[in-house]
């Protein structure tokens, strides 16, 4: 079976399930498989795939039409232009959460906190983009953290992870200087975007009736420190972006930026 055969059929396949984008999974699929790029691929349309390389794409695709996550299906995902390794215990990196990136970029923090951390992509991004900045990186899950420090590795990159629960393994941290970022769970109970978020951990995407249960904790753990960060970054839908204004408020924060979902702030009396 040619490459063009093979894409036309599972195209369809693909659109008859309803996924939104099958020309683009199929073409990523054969990239990989091919170890290509785009245009190669897209040039070498009467190349001739084997057919344990068909039976490979076709089950791939299978998976797909469940709609499993693309990025679970091929173990990996590309966030700020770099591959890390994602199974089915971390949450999908999204792409608006480069905006955690593109911020601290600019406050050029000497020392920043991924609470949360999950496939490490934050934590990892920033030790790579600001590479005298010191980095640290909690989860309170072993399967993430362990994920999280694999794909550490695979980039050579150092970062400090610790197992735990928002800021309470930082408790006798000096958390001052510090630039914290916080891609807490903030989804809704019941709230299904999409068939694949089936697919993901329901403890790193849910968050009581409104979404913001995780972050009252964690505000709520901000407001007891006697050293408190510097920076603090949050993401979250955007109707909840007033509630984590009044929440971080009450902790002796205010708001100084929002960019897409994700928002900075800063101590008040700064």
């Amino acid at each position: 079976m040619t490459v063009l055969d093979w894409l036309v059929k599972s195209m369809r396949r693909l659109n008859e399930a309803g996924v939104d984008s099958p020309r683009r999974d199929c073409l990523v699929l054969l990239e990989d498989l091919l170890q290509k790029d785009r245009s190669w691929v897209i040039a070498h349309a009467d190349f001739e795939l084997s057919a344990k390389q068909t039976a490979h794409l076709d089950k791939q695709i299978g998976r797909r039409i469940k709609r499993e996550p693309l990025a679970y299906i091929r173990s990996k995902v590309w966030f700020y232009g770099r591959f890390f390794r994602v199974t089915s215990a971390v949450m999908v990196p999204r792409p608006e959460s480069e905006s955690f990136i593109e911020i601290i970029k600019a406050i050029k923090p000497p020392k920043i906190i991924d609470i949360g951390t999950g496939s490490g992509c934050l934590a990892i991004t920033a030790k790579q983009e600001l590479p005298d900045s010191e980095v640290i990186a909690t989860d309170i899950d072993d399967k993430a953290l362990v994920l999280a420090e694999d794909n550490s590795k695979r980039h050579n990159t150092k970062v400090r992870f610790i197992k735990g629960s928002l800021t309470e393994p930082l408790a006798n941290e000096d958390l001052s200087g510090f630039a914290v970022l916080t891609n807490l769970p903030y989804v809704p109970d019941g709230l299904i975007t999409s068939k694949e978020i089936n697919y993901e951990p329901e403890t790193a995407l849910f968050s009581g009736k409104d979404g913001l249960n995780h972050y009252r904790e964690f505000w709520s753990q901000i407001q007891k420190l006697d050293k408190k960060p510097s920076y603090i970054l949050t993401e979250s839908l955007e109707q909840q972006h007033e509630p984590l204004i009044g929440l971080a408020k009450k902790s002796g924060y205010k708001l100084t930026k929002t960019d897409i979902l994700v928002q900075l702030f800063e101590p008040s009396s700064s």
